[in-house]
């Protein structure tokens, strides 16, 4: 195991579409995504905690004419999208790789359009709340680096962390919000476009439901 991830960092130091401490855009990248990455003018959505990248990669198929990056720190799991990308010749999709809490090191205000939080680590500690990728400490981040009306989603088979974060959102003015505690028996499920991650899958096989919501941010805390 040990010697396919150093297989997978090494792809990534020459993959054109990683992101990551060791290339010059890591330090300049912020607030010129469009300008020095993408080269063009479409929004930007992010994939957060991406692991393999299933969402990155299946809406940069979806969407041509939008632009993704999946984020996360596990660069040998996104490896697995960033090949996936490179096969397809797919040049509106990347990588970076850091910790959620730095994205506004990456990220300028109102830089991102969209957001994609997709079956997180769920924190299940008490000590660990702010730590959940929906406590307010992270919504408020997110807010700061959208414009108003840009788009969050949240998607887990996780109960308590839904519940949770249901009531994080609530704390905030919001528009546009909908949400289901059943997904594929939802019209909201038209919103993924099939689009499952791994450890969806398994958790779907076991009987578990799929939580959903999306919703616009409208203030600040």
């Amino acid at each position: 195991m040990a010697r396919k991830k150093l297989i997978r960092f090494a792809d990534n130091e020459i993959a054109k579409n990683v992101i990551e401490s060791n290339k010059s855009l890591y330090s300049t990248v912020k607030g010129n995504w469009n300008k020095d990455f993408f080269h063009n003018d479409n929004p930007i959505t992010l994939e957060l905690a991406c692991g393999r990248g299933e969402y990155s990669v299946g809406l940069a198929k979806q969407y041509p004419d939008r632009n993704f990056v999946g984020v996360d720190v596990k660069g040998d799991r996104f490896w697995v999208g960033s090949n996936e990308a490179t096969e397809n010749k797919l040049e509106n999709v990347c990588f970076l790789r850091t910790y959620i809490q730095n994205l506004e090191q990456f990220f300028a205000p109102k830089e991102v359009n969209r957001i994609w939080i997709v079956f997180p680590d769920p924190r299940p500690k008490e000590g660990d709340r702010k730590r959940r990728l929906t406590s307010t400490r992270f919504l408020s981040m997110y807010q700061r680096m959208m414009p108003e009306g840009g788009w969050i989603h949240f998607k887990t088979d996780n109960e308590p962390l839904f519940d949770f974060s249901l009531q994080q959102i609530a704390k905030y003015p919001t528009e546009n919000l909908e949400f289901t505690r059943d997904l594929y028996n939802s019209p909201l499920a038209e919103d993924h476009f099939g689009i499952t991650t791994k450890y969806e899958k398994i958790f779907e096989n076991k009987g578990f439901k799929i939580n959903y919501v999306k919703f616009f941010l409208k203030g600040i805390l």
